[in-house]
């Protein structure tokens, strides 16, 4: 039977096993809903990359997951540990159910090939029964969906802008219909019109087509924007879970608040992150 739930991370560490030892990410615990963008955000270092490559096994030595689980809940009403999977079975499943949008990632795709010929790597990986017509035309209508268009199929990264970029990442990680998209700062970089650009993109997507996703990024006001819940991590914890709404308005943490008096109004007095945006009296 399927439930609301897509994904159930419970009471999960990772530690970089260097010396001394350092806990990145210590006893998380959280779930994710179908069809819900859930917010991670947190500064530089709090853990945010270090959990979602835990979640999807991406984590490389020194880093060891040393405590708890990570389910995912199949539409079909199948329940995967993923921390249970084999070699084999992690590399089916990534892409298929879950995907990722690297940070960075519009500088991932390779210099030398055409667009077209990436997007059609990962349907000969992971659907090769479909013909090369079959490919392309998928192909396309991706970039279409994405608002590349097709006739960017042929194109090479470099006559691409940076935003045309990452949504050709986004279009690679919605290739093979995953029910959860997890985006690690796939704004960073872009200038503000085009980072709006992106999330109203995110946003019809995922009316669209239904998936989840897992917003990775310092900014939270623009978690605040686009995301149903948001999470709140520091030293590798959560501190806060709640609805945006209910960030925005009467966050309980002392974090919360202090990362939201970080940002500066355009129309009020300034604020000190120190004392989380309230000046005490006296200040200058």
């Amino acid at each position: 039977m399927t439930t609301d739930t897509l994904l159930t991370v419970a009471d999960f560490s990772v530690v970089y096993d260097v010396e001394p030892p350092v806990e990145a990410v210590s006893h998380v615990s959280l779930e994710l809903r179908r069809g819900e963008i859930l917010g991670l955000a947190g500064e530089s270092g709090c853990g945010k990359t270090t959990l979602a490559y835990g979640i999807q096994r991406l984590l490389k030595p020194p880093a060891v997951i040393t405590s708890g689980s990570a389910v995912f809940h199949d539409e079909s009403g199948e329940d995967v540990d993923i921390n249970s999977l084999t070699i084999d079975e992690m590399r089916a499943f990534r892409w298929n159910k879950v995907s990722m949008v690297f940070q960075g990632a519009m500088n991932s795709l390779n210099p030398v090939a055409r667009v077209g010929d990436q997007l059609d790597d990962v349907f000969t990986t992971h659907r090769p029964s479909l013909k090369k017509a079959e490919r392309t035309d998928e192909g396309k209508r991706l970039l279409d969906l994405v608002g590349v268009g097709r006739d960017r199929y042929r194109s090479y990264p470099h006559e691409l802008s940076g935003g045309m970029r990452q949504r050709v990442m986004i279009a690679m990680a919605m290739a093979l219909k995953p029910q959860l998209m997890i985006m690690d700062e796939p704004t960073t970089a872009l200038d503000v019109l085009v980072q709006r650009e992106i999330l109203i993109q995110i946003s019809q997507l995922r009316e669209q087509l239904g998936f989840s996703v897992i917003f990775i990024t310092h900014d939270l006001p623009l978690l605040l924007e686009i995301s149903d819940r948001i999470a709140v991590m520091k030293d590798g914890k959560i501190v806060e879970l709640a609805p945006a709404a209910t960030i925005y308005r009467q966050a309980e943490h002392e974090y919360t608040r202090r990362l939201l008096g970080s940002f500066p109004s355009l129309t009020g007095d300034r604020g000190d992150f120190i004392r989380g945006g309230q000046h005490e009296e006296g200040d200058q």
